[in-house]
């Protein structure tokens, strides 16, 4: 059986404050106070520009030992370049500080934007290039080029082995797409299984030892919060899941403060204790 692991995508959120953090908690100390809570979180930042060393190493010491977050690849790799000559972007983003977080490093998100079609030779190229150890992402991650020259991060602990997933958003091209699938099974590259209020494909599929889960709102992209059915259909999904893999789960409704509360709701059916605020 593998670890499930329940958590919230993102933690500073300015409707949150009163709502899920208590009243007069300083901003510094919303993530301890989230990780206190939750088994993982996932990093946006990440995605939208290059973070600095300091940053990974403060929130791996604001979190605790068991404490796992999932990262989200840099878009400049995924929107911009659209997996296109992406070794020193790839590098870049390995070298900014994110081998920093140690054994605290869970998989890497790759989304692809909504007009991004299945083409499964560029596909196929970028997953090979990814890297499926910190080891490997060093080596990677030591051809950075000036733009992160003042700001890199360039050793490990130990030797890990490295998960990535990839989140589609091309309903035509993906939805069904079993050649997709085997391809990822190919690159031992997991699937994301996406709840987008059916505006993305979603899947029920193991592709890896690592299956991630990101529940953006059934009704509302971002906004509706999850019934109690709604929850424990997901909850079966996911005890099913774990016979296969680790589970990674992701709450992302952020918009009105649902998301921290299904997550422990959804925690909890799962029977993970969750301390109350």
């Amino acid at each position: 059986m593998g670890r499930v692991r329940v958590g919230i995508s993102g933690w500073r959120y300015r409707p949150w404050r009163g709502e899920f953090y208590p009243p007069g908690l300083v901003q510094r100390r919303e993530l301890e106070y989230a990780a206190q809570r939750f088994a993982t979180i996932e990093l946006n930042g990440s995605f939208y520009s290059l973070q600095r060393p300091e940053s990974y190493r403060r929130w791996a010491e604001q979190t605790p030992p068991d404490f796992v977050f999932g990262v989200k690849g840099s878009r400049f790799i995924t929107h911009m370049k659209r997996l296109r000559d992406v070794e020193t972007g790839l590098a870049n983003f390995l070298a900014s500080g994110v081998l920093a977080l140690g054994p605290k490093l869970g998989p890497v998100l790759w989304q692809l934007p909504a007009r991004h079609r299945y083409d499964r030779e560029q596909l196929n190229d970028f997953l090979s290039r990814l890297p499926r150890s910190t080891e490997a992402a060093l080596d990677l991650a030591r051809g950075h080029d000036d733009r992160v020259a003042d700001r890199t991060w360039l050793q490990v602990d130990a030797d890990r082995p490295l998960q990535h997933v990839l989140e589609v958003r091309h309903h035509d091209s993906f939805a069904g797409n079993e050649e997709f699938l085997d391809l990822l099974r190919e690159q031992q590259v997991g699937v994301v299984v996406a709840d987008s209020a059916g505006l993305w494909p979603s899947y029920d599929a193991v592709t890896s030892p690592v299956v991630y889960v990101r529940l953006h709102g059934d009704e509302e992209l971002y906004v509706s919060g999850y019934s109690d059915e709604a929850l424990a259909t997901w909850a079966g999904r996911i005890e099913r899941w774990r016979e296969q893999a680790d589970v990674y789960v992701y709450l992302d409704n952020d918009v009105k403060a649902h998301a921290p509360h299904d997550a422990a709701r959804l925690a909890r059916l799962l029977g993970v204790d969750v301390p109350p605020p």
